[in-house]
């Protein structure tokens, strides 16, 4: 162990050159300074992949991890607690880190058994409730936080109660260059005699780079001499989602305000030096950001430090560093505002050369060497802070102290069972059976499987989901029977609808799983395609009759209800059928039988999850008591005597006063009853709903009465039952979906449940 007064080894954590963001270059910057700060201590890097073919790192990263991949970060947590790293410096944005809300970065501090420093690049004041559940966690993790702003130090104490002592306000580094006049630079440019106006980065539409666009006309009749150069790629992840959208209307604007000939486009992502060159040959540098809520921009403290006079927007880091006559602030989305500031500046060389003077004053205080310094003392604190654990030893690496493994994800099936129309619903053994065609059960179940995989990030590659999504998505669509407001269910494979409409069940499953894209769809289009079908399919489901479709119906109205401003008539109909379902139960209910019916049948967690999930959008307790009982006796009856999940089996399911059917016993019912018990987790933090979660997930994988899986762990498929003898050997949609749903499930809540494995170890 090391001596307490001297850091043997620092870890650093995020993204890093040659990958193109202002993370790796901080990561690398600040990784860097450290290492010259304290000569004797050993820096190392691990690095954060958003490829498949990823980067050529130098030799100061000693490990990856890939973005999406869950068990990569398991990986990374064994290779750092055997480093015998003293301390782990993590940077964190929500964005460069896989699963829901950047949450598989807490699978990975969850297993790290030396001090973390986490440094906050973005601190939310509004998160969403699933940023705010990563966001505790992550707090409680780490053992000091760093904010580059006293803003992030103020929002972190009043909206997540952090106490300032856990807290290190440590500003942006920044390289140090001397005080240069901008004519020095603006020859090898060719831009000598010109006044020079900048803004650089990663270009995208949060810049705002529009507005000082249109402030060029007035600053150009007041200063016909005036340049603006835009300099920085596209960024990378919106330039692969929606191409150079941005740049070229940033172009055809200049062209319709007549200022082209003032306007110079440099799409590179350029180094260091050259960037340095460029903020020595700028007069004014322009952040025109059209958010507030920016607790840091390492672009502006970059032209802050090198005494570049400032015009910018008054989002929280550029109020701090441009106060007291140090910048210039304006209003957002405020073109006229620009020009004024800019031309103000202009027109007052002695105000101009004064801010300067005073940015570059403060700025000494920025450099990476005194940032860097400040850094180690916060390590410092953090090893000071906690009781070092010992060293990791394999005798600590017992399954009871390891975090719940899952299977890896495998979508060979899926693939092999879906063509260009949709999902093939049944298989002969693995081989898709043409014959039965296709239906909107299945089609629907495999569109949730495709917006929860995006959203996890369980597809590393995107490649096939891109796929597999609008396929079907584009089935949901054809299915619906715009005459009667209803969803088809039957199509034969050659590509003919079999009926004019479907069951209550298959209309509301599709209807849920729209609510679902609605919801959770990155794509726009898919976004508003699901939304669309939500609307026209939702007022039919007044008028049914079938439990489950009311139950599937509030699922996705639970889903359609995260989004803002949703219209009345969605609440109102998630209210009455919740209400139908507490009537079923009032109905029937009794201390010895707690249920809906008088026969427990098919796809039963359902019934109890659209009541649990009613209950926590309507704040009704009625509602969550009785969803949350009935769902307790139901996972009771479900047991063997040792212990093991035993789904009631659907030759002749389990009449009330009557004999229990114990096979076939369907993957339906576990996939049904891990997500119920998941959202039941959620909703009341009991970690028990996760001990039953696991133990129908479990049957899948050969715990359960014959001791044999049913998911075939080379394709991703699952077995179409558990019989009293095998295995049904046929791996139809169904099936399979119900595994991979699950698993999708289970990875996601692997994350982000709070305290998932603190008091839950795995198997039994």
């Amino acid at each position: 162990m090391s001596d307490s007064s001297q850091l043997q080894r620092v870890a650093f954590l995020g993204n890093f050159p040659p990958r193109q963001c202002g993370i790796a270059t901080f990561t690398q910057d600040l990784c860097e300074a450290v290492a010259q700060a304290a000569p004797s201590t050993d820096c190392f890097v691990g690095a954060v992949n958003d490829r498949e073919e990823r980067y050529e790192y130098p030799p100061r990263v000693h490990f990856e991890l890939m973005e999406k991949e869950l068990d990569s970060y398991h990986r990374a947590a064994d290779f750092l607690n055997f480093s015998n790293a003293d301390v782990l410096c993590l940077q964190h944005e929500f964005g460069i880190y896989g699963g829901a809300a950047g949450s598989h970065v807490l699978a990975l501090l969850k297993e790290l058994r030396m001090p973390v420093v986490t440094t906050l690049h973005t601190v939310l004041q509004e998160p969403d409730a699933l940023q705010r559940k990563v966001m505790d966690k992550l707090v409680s993790r780490s053992d000091r936080l760093v904010v580059m702003a006293n803003k992030g130090m103020g929002i972190l104490k009043e909206v997540y109660g952090v106490p300032e002592s856990k807290v290190d306000v440590i500003v942006h580094g920044i390289p140090d260059v001397p005080f240069i006049e901008s004519d020095c630079y603006k020859s090898q440019f060719g831009v000598a005699g010109r006044r020079v106006l900048l803004t650089f980065g990663l270009i995208g539409p949060g810049k705002g780079i529009e507005y000082a666009i249109e402030a060029l006309p007035e600053i150009i009749k007041q200063h016909p001499d005036v340049v603006y150069i835009i300099l920085g790629a596209t960024h990378p992840n919106l330039l692969a989602r929606e191409g150079d959208q941005y740049r070229l209307s940033l172009k055809r604007l200049a062209v319709e305000l007549g200022v082209k000939e003032h306007v110079i486009f440099y799409n590179h992502y350029v180094s260091l030096d050259d960037l340095k060159e460029f903020i020595g040959a700028a007069d004014i540098y322009l952040t025109p950001y059209l958010s507030e809520a920016q607790i840091t921009s390492g672009t502006l403290a970059y032209v802050f430090g090198a005494g570049k006079a400032v015009v910018s927007t008054p989002y929280w880091h550029a109020q701090e560093l441009l106060a007291d006559q140090r910048g210039v602030l304006v209003p957002f989305r405020n073109s006229e505002a620009i020009s004024e500031g800019v031309c103000g500046l202009l027109a007052d060389p002695d105000r101009m050369a004064q801010i300067r003077k005073n940015a570059y004053a403060m700025g000494r205080e920025m450099i990476w060497p005194a940032v860097a310094k400040q850094y180690c003392q916060s390590f410092q604190r953090a090893r000071v802070d906690r009781k070092l654990i010992p060293r990791t030893s394999f005798a600590g690496l017992t399954l009871n102290n390891r975090p719940y493994s899952l299977p890896p994800l495998r979508l060979d099936h899926l693939v092999r069972m879906t063509d260009g129309t949709g999902l093939f619903q049944h298989a002969i053994f693995n081989v898709p059976n043409y014959h039965e065609g296709y239906c909107v059960d299945d089609n629907a179940r495999a569109f949730i499987l495709c917006n929860l995989l995006d959203e996890i990030g369980e597809d590393s590659s995107g490649k096939i989901l891109s796929k597999l999504t609008p396929v079907y998505l584009s089935f949901l669509a054809a299915s619906f029977n715009y005459d009667c407001g209803r969803f088809r269910n039957f199509m034969s494979h050659g590509r003919e609808w079999l009926e004019e409409f479907g069951s209550e069940d298959s209309h509301a499953r599709a209807l849920w799983a729209v609510g679902t894209g609605a919801r959770r769809s990155r794509n726009e289009g898919y976004a508003r395609l699901s939304a669309q079908l939500f609307k026209w399919g939702l007022p039919v489901v007044a008028s049914f009759t079938s439990p489950r479709a009311w139950a599937f119906a509030v699922l996705g109205i639970h889903e359609v209800l995260q989004n803002k401003n949703v219209a009345t008539e969605v609440h109102d109909m998630q209210a009455l059928l919740a209400g139908k379902l507490l009537k079923l139960w009032k109905r029937y209910s009794s201390e010895e039988w707690p249920w809906f019916e008088e026969i427990v049948s098919y796809d039963n967690a359902r019934l109890s999850q659209g009541l649990i999930l009613a209950g926590e959008d309507l704040s009704d307790a009625a509602l969550l008591e009785a969803g949350l009982k009935s769902l307790r006796w139901l996972v009771s009856i479900q047991k063997s005597p040792s212990g093991r999940f035993r789904p009631i089996g659907n030759q002749g399911f389990y009449p009330k006063e009557g004999e229990r059917a114990e096979f076939d016993q369907q993957p339906l019912e576990a996939q049904a009853t891990i997500s119920a018990c998941l959202d039941a987790l959620r909703v009341t933090g009991d970690s028990s709903w996760l001990v039953e979660a696991k133990c129908a997930f479990e049957w899948f994988l050969g715990r359960n009465d014959l001791g044999l899986a049913l998911y075939d762990f080379k394709t991703g498929a699952c077995g179409d039952g558990l019989q009293a003898d095998r295995i049904n050997e046929n791996q139809g949609a169904e099936s399979s979906l119900a595994f991979l749903l699950s698993l999708a499930e289970m990875s996601s809540a692997g994350c982000s449940v709070p305290d998932l494995t603190d008091s839950v170890s795995i198997g039994g």
